[in-house]
């Protein structure tokens, strides 16, 4: 059993990535740092796992697979590198059609993205497209510096931070639907609309494309400022455990201690304020500061009852949502082959590969139904409680751009993140359902890339529980905070009650590897003991 100091200055809850940003810069700044996670390796849902028993060398994000939203100002912050990898193309929008079929590669070249767009839509899409970008670039560079500060209210951020001639835009946007905001720039091709609302505005949400709130969610996803992004997600060399070994590192240098298989099972009250914490083990350690970077509902329930403000612990339960995401990690044998392309096409891989319904009747396949129709129609049957017929997927194959997580035969790691799925099913349960439905999703697969499912080796799904029981993450729901919920409305950084402090994902600024919540709560943390 690794020694655990019986006394420090803060104790952690949890070793994610906004954990380990918050150990950096307490530690720095001369306070004594004990880390405790309860899982046997660091990272939270940001970690590198081998978890193929058939490909036991090939290497996975199995949680969060690309790093976008990271504040670069943070990164100088902490005086840290993050090898990342760019990806070109970006995006690739395949339609399950014969060679020459409609489809978009999104990437660098603008003039060629332009033509995709000029031959398989319209120039009314075009036009669409581009002031969409602008705009929102506009907004991202708006809002960055808000990222970094305590939350505050949806006008308040407008008046200090957005241009005059953008305020009205940004707080309709944070409150309104994407569907809307989508809506306001004219484009003619709903597979488009479509592609947008599901990879930005509903990704991670329990929400449907009309819902409020999933416009913030899109905005969010669109906050990519890392150096040579261009507004892109990145790929984290050797995966996205790169991030939390690097955060791990600098923690330790600083002086923090880390501890995995460390669960804490309750938060230790004295005298009305947070006095340490006790362990599954019944170790103890006082603090002076208890920091949450568990998700917050972890949190709210290892402190004693009563002890937190009424009005925050029922505002936190009107929030509350169980995870709809469902994320198929696979082992490859080789490289799909997308049917869609002709030949001497630019590979696909490294991209986001949208599969999306509605998408066949562009290829002059569908029944007739419209992209939006069918996802609002995928909505509703996830709110029914049962497995959608045709989900949203988001496809990825990483290792054509990091290699290094290839095994001797050269495997490749590949996954379906599938935006939404229930929570609980009706009428039957996910041990039963699970099989045939990662059959089904194989089968998508092979509609757009014939012969995918033959080159699955092995596979990982992490159903909404699993993800919960995978990552320890509350309802396994990946923002831990409904992304519909905006700024001074997610959980505070300061409890309400003396010395305990909260900052994971489910703070602002929102959910996803950002590490903002971990810098910001830090120095909430720092003023508060006059430091």
């Amino acid at each position: 059993m690794t020694p655990i100091r019986a006394q420090a200055d803060v104790v952690i809850i949890g070793a994610g990535h906004n954990g380990l940003v918050s150990a950096i810069l307490l530690a720095r700044a001369g306070l004594d740092v004990v880390v405790l996670e309860s899982a046997s390796v660091l990272g939270g849902a940001t970690r590198t796992e081998r978890p193929f028993a058939k490909v036991p060398g090939l290497g996975q994000s199995t949680g969060s697979y690309l790093l976008g939203l990271m504040p670069p100002e943070l990164l100088r912050t902490l005086d840290v590198r993050i090898p990342v990898l760019r990806r070109d193309p970006h995006y690739f929008l395949p339609t399950p059609g014969p060679a020459g079929s409609p489809h978009l590669l999104f990437g660098r070249d603008h003039a060629e993205t332009q033509a995709q767009l000029r031959r398989f839509f319209s120039p009314r899409d075009i036009a669409a497209d581009e002031q969409l970008a602008v705009e929102i670039a506009a907004l991202r560079a708006d809002l960055a510096p808000a990222w970094l500060e305590e939350p505050a209210g949806v006008e308040a951020i407008a008046d200090r931070h957005i241009r005059p001639q953008l305020q009205s835009t940004f707080i309709d946007l944070v409150r309104g639907s994407v569907a809307d905001y989508l809506a306001r720039f004219g484009f003619k091709s709903e597979l488009l609309m479509s592609m947008y609302a599901v990879t930005d505005g509903l990704s991670g949400l329990n929400a449907g494309p009309d819902d409020p709130g999933t416009g913030h969610n899109f905005l969010v996803h669109n906050m990519c400022r890392l150096p040579g992004a261009d507004g892109t997600w990145m790929i984290a060399e050797g995966g996205m455990g790169t991030v939390s070994r690097t955060f791990a590192e600098a923690a330790r240098a600083a002086g923090a201690e880390l501890h995995t298989d460390a669960e804490v099972t309750a938060v230790t009250m004295e005298g009305g304020a947070a006095g340490g914490v006790v362990l599954a083990d019944g170790r103890e350690v006082r603090a002076r500061v208890v920091l949450g970077s568990c998700d917050p509902y972890r949190l709210m329930s290892l402190v004693p009852a009563g002890t937190l403000p009424a009005a925050l612990t029922t505002r936190m339960a009107s929030v509350r949502r169980p995870g709809t995401t469902m994320k198929l990690n696979l082992a490859l044998r080789g490289l799909p082959q997308f049917s869609c392309l002709p030949a001497g096409a630019p590979s696909p891989f490294g991209s986001t590969v949208h599969l999306l319904p509605g998408s066949a009747g562009l290829a002059g396949a569908g029944d007739g139904e419209s992209p939006m129709a069918a996802l609002r129609a995928m909505w509703a049957e996830v709110q029914a409680g049962h497995l959608p017929e045709e989900p949203t997927i988001e496809w990825y194959v990483h290792t054509t751009v990091d290699p290094s997580l290839q095994d001797a035969e050269g495997h490749h790691s590949s996954a379906l993140f599938v935006q939404s799925v229930p929570y609980e099913l009706d009428g039957t349960t996910w041990d039963e359902a699970l099989p045939g439905y990662v059959r089904k999703l194989l089968a998508i697969c092979d509609r757009y890339a014939p012969g995918t499912s033959d080159l699955v080796a092995d596979v990982m799904p992490l159903t909404p529980p699993g993800i919960e029981q995978h990552f320890g993450i509350t309802g396994g729901h990946i923002h831990h905070v409904d992304n519909t919920v905006s700024f001074d409305d997610r959980m505070p950084y300061f409890t309400g009650v003396d010395g305990l402090y909260a900052g994971s994902a489910g703070t602002h600024p929102a959910g996803s590897v950002i590490g903002a919540a971990g810098h910001n709560v830090a120095k909430r943390i720092l003023a508060d003991l006059g430091k």
